[in-house]
């Protein structure tokens, strides 16, 4: 059996700077209308560690020197940004709309091989091995009905059905655009709930997937993280 890999004590201490070096008061009003610092507080930690976890499975899984696309990255998605640029030397390309988060990120990973864009990644140039995309397809605040319905949530007296008509032709769209990107064999990390989004365009596209059946917690919304083999054999098991 394949022993797995470990990250390096340096990269660890990396990372560990990298969230000392974070603006937490800029980013308090960014991710809450209220109570942003006592969130950040109690999240801070977790979502350094959860992530290293995530980081060391992806450590494992992707090839040394390839590319990754990552959709709507913010805090939580900096362990594994920075393992695969440090550890495996790979070039990531992390977009976030927001423009506020993207300053606060790049001034604290100053000096480091990691950029953060504020763009959209269905703009990206270039194909990837990885395709990053977690809690953007079920994001609440952008696509309340979805959400609702995703996470089991939605109230029929409530529920909007021309509004959800909307954001599954803008998602489906927006998965139409970044899935091309991902050369093929190729990895997608993914929510548990996102998975869907990513079958249903194999599914349309003939190509074959297989999703592992380990998952990831993480810290800040609480989605499971799992990987999605594309253009993988569907009769392998993970």
């Amino acid at each position: 059996m394949k022993r797995a890999k470990r990250i390096s004590p340096a990269t660890h201490r990396t990372v560990a700077h990298v969230f000392d070096e974070l603006d937490y008061r800029r980013l308090a009003s960014i991710y809450c209308y209220e109570g942003g610092e006592a969130f950040w507080k109690a999240k801070r930690v977790p979502c350094r560690c959860l992530g290293l976890r995530v980081a060391e499975a992806l450590l494992s899984r992707l090839p040394a020197g390839g590319h990754s696309l990552y959709v709507g990255a913010g805090v939580a998605e900096l362990p594994p940004l920075l393992i695969e640029s440090l550890e495996l030397h790979r070039t990531v390309y992390p977009c976030n709309l927001r423009r506020l988060e993207v300053a606060v990120l790049n001034r604290a990973c100053h000096g480091l091989p990691l950029r953060f864009h504020a763009t959209d990644a269905a703009n990206a140039r270039g194909t990837f091995d990885h395709l990053w995309i977690v809690s953007v397809l079920n994001d609440s605040e952008r696509y309340p009905q979805l959400a609702a319905l995703s996470y089991g949530r939605a109230v029929p007296l409530t529920f909007d059905p021309a509004a959800f008509a909307k954001e599954r032709k803008i998602l489906r769209l927006l998965v139409d655009r970044c899935l091309p990107k991902l050369r093929l064999p190729g990895i997608v990390t993914t929510s548990v709930e996102e998975v869907n989004w990513i079958a249903d365009w194999c599914h349309r596209k003939h190509v074959p997937y297989r999703v592992e059946r380990r998952q990831f917690r993480t810290a800040l919304v609480g989605d499971a993280i799992c990987f999605v083999r594309v253009g993988a054999d569907k009769r392998r098991r993970a």
